[in-house]
Order: structure tokens, then C-alpha cells, then sequence
């Protein structure tokens, strides 16, 4: 059940690999679910916005693309593509900072995963609101 991290960023603001793997996982087994291999990889806007264009034929700039690999129920397996660029401009412009924001986008790919939705109002509400529980588990795993 690996959680891999590719690209990190030499950010001095990225979260702790080890809380942000105990934190997805503590996530999915609240939800009944098990990690199968989960990968997150830091790109440039550039290249995010390559991936936007060329898969999902969306034209504009993005901070996170997840791809649902998963082939059995309940077991999940993705790769999300993050602009480690975008996060940390957002941290520094309409976040909480860039940690928290790392740790929201982080969370914000794997609740895609888990099968949350954000493209109504009421699913915006309910993925801010799995968000900020996300954040919360990493918080008090960091303590």
C-alpha cells in the first residue's frame, strides 16, 4: 500500500510525508476504504496546464488533476498531478499559508478519490468541508 511522492518541491512550507501518508490513511479507513498505490506528482503550472489541455480539454491554469486508477471497490489507486507553483501562489495570496494550502490540495485530490465531488454548489460544500477535516487529521497527527 504505497503512498509515493514525486517531484516534492525543496519548499521549506511542504507538509511531512509521513503525517500526510498517516493522515490519508487514517481518511480511508474511516470511509471503509484501503490504499492500493496512490501517487502524488509536483509539476509546474506549465506542465499541469499540458496535462489540462491535452486530457481533460480544459484551457486554463489548474492546481490538481486526479486520475482514478482504482479497479476494485473500496481499494483506492490513483496519481494526482499538483502545480506545486499554483499551491504556494495560492498559500502566499487567498490561503492560510503555503503548508496549509499544500495539505488542502493534497486532501483535495485523494476525496476525489474517495468519491467526492466538486462541481455543484452542495458538492463544493461538501469537499470544502472533507477538506478542512483532512487538514484537521494532518494537524493532529503533527502535535
Amino acid at each position: 500500500m504505497p503512498i509515493v511522492f514525486n517531484g516534492v518541491p525543496k519548499s521549506a512550507f511542504f507538509p511531512k510525508r509521513n503525517a500526510l501518508k498517516n493522515a490519508i490513511k487514517n481518511i480511508a479507513n474511516k470511509h471503509g476504504f484501503s490504499i492500493g498505490e496512490l501517487t502524488y506528482i509536483f509539476v509546474t503550472d506549465g506542465g499541469l496546464l499540458d496535462m489540462n489541455q491535452t486530457y481533460l480539454n480544459h484551457d486554463y491554469f489548474t492546481d490538481i488533476i486526479t486520475f482514478d486508477n482504482s479497479e476494485t471497490e473500496k481499494k483506492i489507486e490513483g496519481d494526482v498531478f499538483i502545480s506545486w507553483e499554483r499551491v504556494e501562489e495560492n498559500g502566499r495570496t487567498i490561503g492560510d499559508g503555503i503548508l496549509e494550502e499544500y495539505v488542502r490540495v493534497i486532501g483535495h485530490g485523494f476525496l476525489h478519490l474517495l468519491g467526492y465531488l466538486d462541481k455543484k454548489p452542495s458538492e463544493k460544500e461538501e469537499m470544502r468541508r472533507m477538506e478542512s477535516a483532512f487538514i484537521e487529521e494532518y494537524n493532529s497527527i503533527t502535535k
